[in-house]
């Protein structure tokens, strides 16, 4: 359960905060909705409170977890399977709707290692963007740092 002020991640729209819990009656069934502003583009989406968890709205992760997912990204001789980019762009995208840090640094670092051998498709640079825009958003909220300098941290892991 969230309260309004509370800070949270929605699968693939990123960190918002809950402005408003509204009851609203829909096909004659009164229901209580989230009302959360999504911090990076504005956009406001409303989520049944009861399917909170199906759709996989979660808390930002704590300060303790962030050592992982940069492990994630500096994992090398990770094997790219070499599928056509519409799969294995399927492939990421559901990743990254799981709303996980992990499966989302595990998509950018993968798209990253990618292209380094090979010119990436116009959606596979998009959802490289992404994804790094997940990840420097929810870290740096959760480490209380800029997100330049999250945005510098991570640079500097594919800058080798």
């Amino acid at each position: 359960m969230f309260k309004v002020g509370d800070m949270a991640v929605y699968p693939s729209h990123g960190v918002g905060i809950i402005e408003a819990i509204e009851n609203r009656e829909i096909l004659g069934c009164k229901q209580y909705f989230y009302v959360m502003k999504i911090l990076g583009n504005n956009a406001t989406i409303m989520i049944p409170r009861d399917g909170a968890v199906s759709v996989g709205l979660r808390e930002i992760i704590s300060e303790d977890e962030i050592p992982r997912i940069y492990e994630i990204l500096r994992e090398k001789g990770v094997i790219i399977d070499k599928q056509t980019w519409n799969k294995r762009y399927k492939e990421y995208w559901e990743k990254i709707k799981t709303g996980s840090v992990y499966e989302i640094a595990k998509v950018l670092r993968d798209l990253l290692t990618l292209k380094l051998d090979k010119d990436l498709s116009f959606g596979e640079r998009k959802m490289m963007d992404t994804a790094k825009n997940l990840l420097v958003k929810e870290i740096s909220i959760a480490t209380n740092c800029e997100e330049e300098d999250v945005e510098r941290d991570l640079n500097a892991i594919f800058s080798n």
